[in-house]
């Protein structure tokens, strides 16, 4: 790609959309940031991985947080903000990379190359791809994906301008349940090329 391209995709627990970052990195020849961009910023700032893994994506607790002139002392809230400035570092350096989470569409919405991306997808195909990677019984599945879901969208709609999983805030939603995995892959992929 001869300009920058920076690819957000944010996804729903159970719809695959991990999967489909990581293949859209690969047939791209893209770097991806995900949980493990944890370990660069830990080597980075000398600081134990476990420690900012504990807190990654995690709402704050209200009751044992406070702000005072714009600073905040809760964990969930530095170690977030940590996440978006490094993200940033890496935008500004003009490389180009698929992220997954992190509210990328947001943080990164004043560079021209962003394109974000939605995964959803139908609850019984979710509750299944969620039970056979863990191998839950449906219930447990269903438990785990809802969990999840809760925690995301409280993180998202904490450090975004818009709502989680609202279609406003993204280039494109699209229900991975539909044509499956590798057909949505390269749907986006097209969609990628066309912006290119």
């Amino acid at each position: 790609m001869s300009k920058q391209t920076i690819i957000a995709i944010s996804r729903e627990y159970g719809s695959g959309g991990h999967e489909i970052a990581r293949r859209i990195a690969a047939d791209l020849g893209l770097k991806m940031y995900d949980r493990k961009l944890l370990d660069e910023m830990a080597d980075e700032k000398n600081i134990e991985v476990e420690y900012l893994e504990k807190y990654d994506e995690k709402p704050r607790k209200l009751l044992l947080s406070r702000t005072v002139n714009g600073y905040c002392n809760s964990i969930e809230e530095i170690v977030a903000e940590m996440q978006f400035d490094y993200i940033r570092e890496r935008a500004e350096s003009g490389e180009s990379f698929v992220i997954v989470g992190r509210c990328a569409e947001t943080v990164l919405a004043d560079f021209e190359g962003l394109i974000s991306f939605f995964v959803l997808g139908d609850q019984d195909a979710k509750v299944a791809r969620v039970r056979d990677h863990f191998e839950l019984d449906d219930a447990g599945a269903l438990s785990k994906m809802q969990r999840h879901d809760k925690t995301r969208k409280r993180y998202h709609n904490r450090h975004s301008d818009g709502k989680w999983g609202d279609s406003r805030l993204y280039d494109m939603c699209i229900n991975s349940s539909k044509v499956g995995i590798e057909k949505t892959t390269q749907i986006l992929e097209d969609y990628i090329k066309a912006r290119a």
